[in-house]
């Protein structure tokens, strides 16, 4: 699918580009820059033996999430990839040092591990993005995107409703650092003509939205924002690659917790930044290398590329039961509204259909009972856990006007995102048997 006039952010001016992306996976290279040595070990390519043995066929998604940039031919026949365990690594001579050091190459564990690079090819190839830099945490891909991007003086502009705690970086972090937020509704992406202005580095935000399920024009966005010279990050969380390119859609980079679906078991912590070779190398020299320094382990980055080998097959299960209890929930005469993006009756259905393939897991709905009811249907679930997070295989629940309540003990500060209300409840649909999670939900529905 070709694109042009995307934003550069590597340098300070914009440029015309034209690159093909896809699911099919056709990529430019960058460009070569010589010797053994690479300094881009994170771009989509990662051509192994086997990609270039099978070069011109053309492999779908589910082929290139088990395969991509892997090729057990190199790593003597261990059919998953090896863990590299190293904070450094050695040269045969001082002058290879020297060579490695003097074009950024392989030194030191912060910047590069094997296994990571391979975990980096393959989410690039399968969000078509030319590279990708994977971090610790979700929170840390954020932090590390506008913190290498953005400087004092600068302006952002976002969505008036995030995830909480993007919400703290957003009124707290980042103006402490003197950079300028300015939520708006991006709903109407009309309104970014009326707030950003020549210091407007960046426009960022969520699509599905957290925690409302709303979902957002990326293309709309993308356009109007390209059109005043300004780049696009969209936080693709709540669908992952497998439901929803943002790229293919117009924007410049797309930010994951892999803690979610892309890993989907609940037991790591990791975070990506994806987009052009350009910026993400502009991300992983500055934001990683000393503004962060928020390195993935090796035990995740194997952790992650195992929960990739089953993300299709997975987040076809979560959609599939979250319609099936989203139209439950629709009909259900103790609930006051449900917001799941795949129902005919929601609001962005249209803009869903167009912009993702399916449904992932989440929904959000409100009682007739308000904030108290929603207190009393959670406690009486057995199979949905009371927890925050999401994309786990198991079932999860979490009521953040409760949430937001007790944390004000610590943090007096602690508000409700914009557009979030007392009675909303939001759902992480897992992998269970749909009519053992709908049967659940009537049983705790029927006590109010």
């Amino acid at each position: 699918m070709a694109r042009t006039g995307r934003v550069d952010l590597a340098g300070s001016s914009l440029r015309q580009w034209d690159w093909h992306s896809g699911a099919e996976g056709q990529f430019r290279r960058p460009a070569a820059q010589g010797g053994p040595v690479t300094t881009m070990p994170h771009t989509a390519s990662g051509a192994t033996e086997a990609d270039h043995r099978h070069a011109g066929r053309q492999f779908g998604f589910a082929t290139r999430a088990i395969h991509h940039a892997y090729d057990p031919a190199d790593h003597h026949g261990a059919v998953a990839p090896p863990v590299y365990f190293t904070s450094t690594y050695a040269f045969g001579s001082v002058a290879e040092n020297d060579e490695a050091a003097a074009r950024g190459g392989v030194l030191y564990a912060r910047e590069y591990n094997p296994t990571t690079a391979i975990l980096e090819a393959r989410l690039a190839n399968l969000e078509g993005a030319e590279a990708c830099l994977v971090v610790s945490t979700g929170m840390a891909a954020i932090g590390t995107l506008m913190l290498s991007l953005l400087s004092q003086g600068d302006e952002v502009v976002v969505h008036r409703t995030l995830y909480a705690n993007t919400v703290a970086l957003t009124e707290t972090g980042l103006p402490r650092f003197g950079i300028k937020v300015i939520p708006v509704d991006l709903a109407d992406p009309a309104n970014l003509d009326r707030v950003a202005t020549g210091r407007t580095k960046l426009v960022y935000f969520e699509t599905p939205v957290n925690p409302l399920s709303a979902v957002l024009d990326i293309a709309a966005i993308a356009n109007r924002a390209h059109a005043l010279g300004i780049p696009v990050a969209v936080d693709s969380t709540f669908a992952s690659p497998a439901l929803q390119r943002p790229i293919e859609h117009g924007a410049d980079l797309v930010v994951h917790s892999l803690t979610k679906y892309i890993s989907g078991h609940g037991d790591v912590l990791g975070g990506a930044v994806l987009g052009r070779a350009g910026t993400i190398a502009r991300l992983h020299d500055h934001g990683l290398r000393y503004l962060t320094g928020a390195t993935m382990s090796p035990m995740t980055a194997a952790l992650v590329l195992r929960g990739l080998k089953t993300l299709p097959l997975r987040m076809e299960r979560h959609g599939r039961n979250a319609l099936a209890i989203a139209t439950m929930l629709e009909a259900h005469p103790a609930v006051r509204w449900v917001s799941y993006p795949q129902l005919a009756s929601h609001r962005d259905h249209a803009i869903a259909v167009r912009q993702m393939s399916a449904g992932s897991g989440m929904l959000a709905l409100g009682l007739h009972a308000g904030f108290d009811g929603a207190r009393r249907f959670m406690d009486r679930l057995s199979l949905f856990g009371r927890a925050v997070s999401l994309g786990d295989a198991e079932s999860l629940i979490m009521h953040p006007a409760s949430l937001n309540r007790a944390r004000r003990a610590i943090r007096p500060e602690a508000h409700l995102a914009e557009g979030v209300g007392d009675d909303l409840i939001r759902l992480s649909v897992g992998l269970e048997d749909a009519g053992d999670l709908i049967e659940d939900l009537r049983q705790a529905l029927a006590s109010l």
